[in-house]
């Protein structure tokens, strides 16, 4: 009798504990998805959905590119724009004092705001980002402007006072469009180093210049408003790039959305679902179980029981 009660069991416990181990696989499916978010724990696992998701996550990245190149370039033109608006405000204020020395031929301290004024020109181009100089074209590692002072500039004419070359930088910020954004320390200051070195001609400017020197400074007024035009219009042209690498960054950064949303959808679990299923996955493992010892305790005794 014990015989015919261990052929009738034994393949019934082999198919309960084939269906045990069926079920403790896709419960630790689901346990893995809970634990990492994702549907598969590889690409090949996805089946039909791979291809879609890797030319995704290829698109994903290039776009993801595009917008930090982005942000670093209009990181560099805001600290070039900054640059040329100090210059800027400097020079404007020194005309306004040559102006007024010119209109009363009184000149006290002059001379301190031309110094000073120079080396806030000189400052802002050999200005830098990160070790690199930004208006120097491809020679980064050579300051852009040479003269040292207000008074060696007198001895440097306007072609050897830079060391810039006329390269300017580029960047790839979209699929196939490069944006030059640098400028150069000549193409910036060429015409208003010209009204420093007439200043510097002069020699120290006393409180009360002479005929001659009240000439050069209406001269050097002249090569300010003609520098100041030339400053302008690359400020100008600074801030249409600036405008036009955010308009490029900000569509990198929507398209990246749109292919995080797809990668996402293709390869991220509902985690909702992924707990109820869990917790139906679990209920019916408990219940193999129970099944399963109870069979391995069955016996024709315990039957008559």
């Amino acid at each position: 009798m014990s015989g015919w009660n261990r052929v009738a069991t034994v393949p019934m416990q082999r198919t309960l504990f084939e269906s045990i181990a069926f079920s403790q696989r896709r419960l630790a499916e689901t346990q893995q998805q809970l634990a990492t978010g994702k549907k598969a724990p590889d690409f090949a696992s996805l089946g039909i959905e791979t291809m879609r998701n890797l030319s995704a996550r290829t698109l994903l990245a290039r776009q993801e590119a595009h917008a930090a190149v982005g942000a670093r370039v209009g990181t560099t033109l805001a600290l070039v724009d900054t640059q040329i608006g100090g210059i800027e405000e400097a020079m404007n204020d020194l005309r306004t004092k040559l102006l007024e020395a010119s209109a009363t031929g009184r000149a006290e301290g002059l001379q301190e705001l031309a110094e000073e004024t120079f080396q806030r020109f000189r400052t802002a181009l050999n200005s830098d980002e990160g070790g690199t100089f930004l208006f120097a074209g491809s020679r980064t590692d050579t300051a852009p402007f040479v003269p040292a002072s207000l008074a060696a500039s007198a001895g440097v004419p306007t072609a050897n006072a830079f060391a810039n070359d006329n390269v300017e930088a580029s960047a790839r910020v979209a699929e196939g469009y490069d944006i030059a954004y640098g400028t150069t320390a000549s193409a910036l200051g060429a015409g208003l180093y010209d009204a420093f070195r007439t200043l510097a001609g002069i020699g120290p400017i006393p409180d009360a210049p002479t005929p001659a020197q009240l000439a050069a400074l209406g001269q050097a007024v002249g090569q300010i408003n003609d520098g100041m035009k030339s400053l302008r219009a690359v400020r100008a042209e600074v801030g249409r790039r600036q405008a036009q690498v955010e308009s490029m960054t900000d569509r990198a950064a929507d398209r990246a959305l749109i292919m995080e949303r797809l990668v996402a959808r293709n390869e991220d679990a509902d985690m909702a679902e992924v707990a109820s299923t869990l917790t139906q996955q679990q209920t019916t493992l408990q219940a193999s179980y129970t099944v399963f010892s109870r069979l391995s305790n069955l016996s024709l005794v315990n039957f008559l029981r």
